[in-house]
């Protein structure tokens, strides 16, 4: 499901127009986005976590040039389903499509 498709299903779903449901999710992302920018991790009660975790610093290496380099230290975005989430699509889902 794309961008479009859930814009689409959310304004069937509630009878909101189209341009409305791209402003509020925009607005949602901008905000999640915004938060865990300044550190803050995003909690969504039945959905899941929006939490930040923490990359250690490492040694890689560039293939191309035959080196090794140093990756600092360092925090990527990252979400975790809720239970109840899981459990739903864990009971619901018996293949993925092709």
């Amino acid at each position: 499901m794309r961008k479009a498709d859930l814009v689409a299903a959310v304004a069937d779903k509630t009878g909101v127009d189209k341009v409305d449901v791209i402003q509020t999710m925009e607005a949602i992302f901008t905000v999640i986005k915004d938060s865990m920018a300044s550190g803050n991790e995003v909690f969504v009660r039945g959905f899941g976590s929006f939490i930040i975790k923490k990359r250690a610093a490492k040694t890689g290496r560039n293939i191309k040039r035959n080196k090794t380099v140093f990756i600092p230290e360092h925090y990527v975005p990252s979400f975790k389903p809720a239970k109840i989430f899981t459990e739903e699509v864990k009971s619901k889902v018996t293949s993925l499509p092709e």
